[in-house]
């Protein structure tokens, strides 16, 4: 029979494939440094709390630092048998330092012992979330600077709407990903808690110390109520919705890309080393980066579904269903890492054809709203000025013309009102440039959303 460190409750051993299907292991494994973290401060606990001497405190915290080595190097052997990597270290602990290993586990349970490994390891995905993230919000903000006065069409229902600031547009997703950022750092506040010493679900009769403990490992304090501790995964749940929220900005940034890529549009071009050909049409050059940051989200969004499933029915306390929060967990912040570190270089090398942008903004009747405002400062109600404006636009369209390129009599024939300076209104340039309300895209509101942007930027 295969020594398991929980066998003396049975006769028969585990069949063959109940071991292979009940082992976490090979996913796992990837808590190790955290695993081995927790239980140096554990251990330490203990000898300071007189549980276990400090001799043989010290005996099992060199086993520990041995066993990193080891899984380091490339030398720890990982068995299916053993289940998972909590057991994986203990057993190899026991190999090292003999029984006196078993008194690790003392004041402690593989409940408390994983709920805190995916705490801390969180907490370090997390940290490397926010740093993709603030790098990208540099990159938006160095690209709006330099393409400052190019001018592009705004969109509403993918129809020309009005004429907008290519910078405006790129400080737009500035906005979405710091609140993207503002979210994860905001979740560590419910996560940065220390479910350890909560042991299977009641607590512990011996003397720990959890605040000791907590100050080791970096948490703020420990968690209130051991049950709780062990049973839910709200943290990670909120990971995966934070991190679903950040990807649909990624996609939808993306698919625009994608689009403004195209022969069609061709308001800009991505870098060839962010693009890959066609292995039948040569003159292809496909936006496979943009497209895989967009396809990844469906497997985020699928992440969370999962695990929200997994624990919708589940009774207090721990239920093995709650192995399963590793593999969505893992695979999402694989996903969400991966896309975050390409897309700023991806940005930072898009080349912009300004020419193309501008000429697509004039198309559209996209000052239509620029006339019916100039019509209201002339004294005409707006929705009188609307239907005025309507008109001027369907002859526009039977003569062919931009509403710029009307004469002034053609123009007069809608409404007395119009005058020569109607043409600084509803020119293009002037449209996009000068809508100065606080956040619009004006040249002088952009100018402060950037600074603004910046004084954010320095203050994270």
């Amino acid at each position: 029979m295969s020594e398991k460190l929980w066998s003396g409750r049975f006769e028969l051993s585990t069949d063959k494939f109940v071991d292979e299907f009940n082992a976490s292991i090979h996913f796992d494994k990837r808590l190790y440094r955290y695993d081995i973290r927790g239980s140096l401060a554990h251990v330490e606990m203990l000898a300071k709390q007189g549980i276990i001497k400090p001799l043989e405190a010290e005996k099992i915290k060199e086993g520990l630092l041995k066993i990193l080595d080891e899984i380091e190097k490339g030398d720890f052997e990982f068995k299916t048998e053993d289940e998972d990597i909590h057991m994986a270290i203990e057993k190899r602990l026991k190999e090292i330092v003999g029984e006196i290993g078993g008194k690790l586990h003392t004041a402690r349970s593989r409940n408390d012992q994983v709920a805190v490994d995916v705490r801390m390891y969180l907490r370090d995905i997390i940290a490397d979330v926010k740093k993709y993230i603030k790098t990208f919000l540099e990159v938006l903000v160095k690209k709006a600077e330099g393409n400052i006065d190019v001018i592009m069409p705004g969109f509403t229902h993918l129809q020309t709407a009005q004429p907008i600031l290519f910078s405006h547009y790129l400080l737009a997703y500035f906005q979405m990903f710091k609140r993207d950022l503002e979210r994860f750092d905001d979740s560590l506040k419910r996560l940065n808690k220390n479910p350890l010493g909560s042991c299977a679900l009641a607590g512990t009769t011996f003397p720990i110390d959890r605040f000791f403990t907590s100050k080791l490992l970096g948490f703020d304090t420990p968690t209130e109520n051991s049950l709780d501790s062990v049973s839910d995964r709200d943290f990670v749940l909120e990971f995966l919705s934070n991190a679903s929220i950040c990807q649909m900005h990624l996609s939808r940034l993306c698919e625009e890309l994608i689009i403004y890529a195209t022969s069609e549009f061709d308001f800009i071009e991505f870098s060839d080393d962010y693009c890959t050909g066609s292995s039948i049409m040569p003159q292809k050059k496909n936006p496979d980066v943009a497209e895989l940051i967009r396809g990844k989200t469906g497997a985020i969004y699928g992440s969370m579904v999962s695990l929200l499933t997994t624990m919708k029915g589940l009774p207090l306390a721990y239920n093995k269903d709650m192995q399963e929060d590793k593999i969505p967990l893992f695979n999402t912040a694989d996903n969400l890492l991966g896309s975050l570190k390409i897309i700023s270089p991806m940005i930072e090398k898009i080349k912009i054809n300004r020419r193309k942008m501008f000429e697509a903004a004039a198309k559209g009747y996209s000052t239509a709203t620029e006339l019916a405002d100039y019509l209201v400062r002339k004294g005409l109600p707006f929705r009188d000025a609307h239907f005025v404006v309507g008109k001027s636009v369907k002859y526009a369209i039977e003569k062919n013309k931009r509403l710029d390129e009307l004469s002034i009599e053609e123009l007069k024939q809608f409404s007395e009102l119009i005058d020569g300076d109607v043409y600084e209104y509803i020119s293009v340039e002037n449209a996009a440039k000068n809508k100065n309300s606080y956040g619009g895209t004006g040249l002088k509101s952009v100018l402060e959303q950037i600074k603004s942007a910046k004084q954010y930027l320095q203050s994270i």
